[in-house]
């Protein structure tokens, strides 16, 4: 398939990373419509022909997550309804990752509960980036594609010139990944270890793992959303020696009050991808978006050609 072959549409969640997409690919964004009634009912409409085509729709499901998540569904019938060959959900922050567990009795197991539902309307595939849990992977019977951001996150860090770095892990379910991100930047690791007691977003930190003093620090997660535990961590490095603090988080879903929480830390700098548009505040000072549409539309290109998507992450175990 060529380039100009492929069809993309962009959901209300993500138009601004599709058009970044498109043009890495050199293809147009395809037209189509979204549009929410008074009582928060979603309408959506393809307005291009995709009979036997390839299309890829992108939404990430976040802030009003279930109205994002709802019209990714509608988006999806709507394609497979206009008698499209295939359609690829590419959800770049996949919000419901969270609920990928039943570790408490009579609770849902959420990201099942969202992959048996995009499968039911007809998804044959799901691109994302830096899945909560590589195990949500195994929710789904249809292909998953779990693209990482440590490459993006990486090179922004080390085009600053950073010296004695330490990786740390925002708390031990993120090691393995910490440790691809220290391979990635020739760095050790150190683990912050965190306990969590509810479901208001907070966690305590009870010790940092491995040698930070004199070092700098670059705080390592998939999703930041209140920052307080990422704030606490920052504060405790600088407790335990370190000279200065950098974050890398792959999705800044940033609540509200995040943003001044974050600016008066100990954190020098937060590194995020663009991979959330949508937020209820703009982003602090401290902030730098990374972009990240070069590494979807590399994904959405191999797919294309029937190519491998594992193999744009050589260091990844097979």
């Amino acid at each position: 398939m060529k380039n100009d072959e492929l069809m993309i549409f962009a959901g209300s969640g993500s138009p601004q990373l599709a058009a970044s997409i498109c043009d890495s690919l050199g293809v147009p964004l395809r037209q189509s419509i979204c549009h929410t009634f008074s009582d928060g009912n979603t309408f959506v409409q393809v307005q291009e022909n995709v009979r036997g085509r390839d299309v890829f729709v992108v939404q990430s499901t976040i802030h009003r997550a279930n109205d994002r998540f709802m019209e990714l569904l509608f988006w999806v019938d709507a394609l497979k309804r206009a008698s499209a060959a295939s359609v690829t959900a590419v959800i770049p922050y996949f919000s419901y990752g969270k609920g990928d567990k039943k570790d408490e009795p009579r609770v849902s197991i959420r990201a099942r509960v969202c992959a048996d539902a995009l499968e039911a309307v007809g998804c044959d595939r799901v691109v994302t980036m830096d899945l909560h849990s590589p195990q949500i992977q195994g929710f789904f019977r249809i292909p998953v594609d779990n693209l990482l951001g440590v490459k993006a996150l990486g090179d922004q860090v080390m085009a600053q010139g950073v010296r004695d770095l330490v990786v740390v892990a925002a708390d031990t379910g993120f090691a393995e990944e910490a440790r691809r991100f220290a391979r990635y930047l020739k760095a050790p690791v150190a683990i912050s270890v965190k306990r969590r007691l509810g479901h208001d977003e907070k966690a305590t930190v009870l010790d940092i793992i491995g040698d930070v003093e004199g070092k700098t620090a670059l705080i390592v997660d998939d999703f930041v959303i209140s920052g307080g535990t990422l704030v606490e961590d920052a504060a405790n490095l600088r407790e335990k020696g370190a000279k200065r603090v950098l974050a890398a988080v792959t999705h800044g879903v940033f609540s509200e009050g995040s943003m001044n929480r974050i600016q008066n830390s100990q954190i020098e700098r937060l590194y995020v991808t663009d991979s959330v548009e949508h937020r209820p505040e703009p982003l602090a000072a401290k902030i730098s978006e990374v972009p990240v549409a070069a590494c979807f539309a590399e994904a959405i290109r191999r797919i294309s050609q029937r190519e491998s998507v594992s193999s744009m992450f050589p260091d990844r175990p097979s």
